[in-house]
């Protein structure tokens, strides 16, 4: 049976409360922890939590862990610090400076200058978000780097514009070869998180140095208002269940041709439309299996399939468990 990610995410979030952002940094000099609650306004249903690691001058790794919807965020940047981003469970998106968005999702890399989102609205498409973030301060990189990254003759400034020079945002999609480099950096033990998060950023760092963004299907940022749309129609798509749209009909009614429609939604959503909307309805079955008495075939009509049959093939296929064994773990 699938795992919901989410209750990951909320356990490493119950120490703080709704509407609240935690920011917990550990500096390099000695064991101190600080900790601090970001005095932003966020929507109440939202939870955030960053966790920082200083590892080198320059260098920084941040555990993120976000609970919402939507929400504002505000930080002060350098023009010279590049981020990168890997995304462990969930999407997000940024609403960046100058009208673009980027949207990425389980196991991708994102890459942007930070001053392209120092005031910038984030996405959840999904509701819920945990990766990790390295900041690279070139000004300081570029004078002083880490031994192996030395050795290696890394030029962090040549990276950044390998990347995101000339489109400012860019994202590279999940691969064996990111996932092996992530793999372990999200249960490690609190003793060994700072030298083992050293020895994977010089890893990440050398890898992207050799692998360049020509070897792999980049993926780019897009208009903010196609987002807007997009999300607006997932609105619609998900409101009724019991209604089924056609692309054509949401492509008519949006003014958004079919290609774009099809693509940005996979881009925000991480799923072409028929997909997400199978696991939707699935997992709003799941939900009302848990929750209420309701039979069966009132489950399988109320998100939109007219045979229980195929509900229960549907739900087996996402839930790897039939839907009347799915209830009794529940009863």
């Amino acid at each position: 049976m699938e795992k919901d990610p989410s209750c990951g995410i909320r356990e490493h979030l119950r120490d703080v409360p709704s509407g609240k952002f935690l920011m917990i940094r550990h500096p390099l000099s000695g064991d101190v922890c600080i900790r601090d609650f970001s005095d932003a306004a966020l929507p109440a249903d939202t939870k955030l939590k960053t966790e920082t690691y200083m590892l080198y001058p320059g260098i920084e790794l941040s555990y993120n862990y976000f609970l919402g919807d939507r929400f504002r965020f505000h930080h002060d940047h350098k023009n010279c610090v590049l981020s990168i981003d890997h995304c462990c469970h969930g999407r997000i998106g940024w609403k960046m400076k100058g009208g673009l968005s980027l949207y990425f999702g389980s196991g991708d890399l994102s890459f942007h200058a930070t001053d392209k989102c120092a005031d910038s609205e984030i996405t959840l498409p999904l509701g819920y978000y945990e990766g990790l973030t390295i900041s690279l301060d070139l000004s300081v990189l570029k004078d002083t780097l880490p031994e192996p990254l030395s050795d290696a003759e890394l030029d962090v400034c040549a990276l950044c514009r390998s990347f995101c020079g000339t489109k400012e945002t860019a994202a590279l999609p999940a691969s064996s070869r990111i996932g092996h480099i992530f793999s372990e950096v999200y249960v490690l033990p609190e003793k060994m998180k700072r030298p083992y998060l050293k020895l994977k950023c010089q890893e990440l760092l050398l890898f992207l140095s050799m692998t360049g963004p020509a070897e792999n299907t980049v993926f780019n940022s897009f208009h903010s208002e196609q987002a807007d749309t997009i999300r607006r129609i997932h609105d619609v798509i998900t409101s009724d269940l019991k209604k089924r749209h056609t692309i054509e009909e949401l492509s008519r009614q949006y003014l958004i041709n079919t290609a774009a429609l099809k693509s940005v939604f996979k881009s925000v959503y991480g799923m072409p439309v028929a997909s997400y909307m199978k696991q939707y309805r699935i997992m709003k079955a799941a939900e009302l299996l848990r929750n209420t008495d309701q039979s069966i075939s009132s489950v399988a009509s109320e998100v939109g399939y007219e045979s229980q049959s195929k509900f229960s093939a549907a739900f087996k296929d996402i839930m790897k468990i039939l839907p009347t064994d799915y209830r009794r773990q529940y009863l």
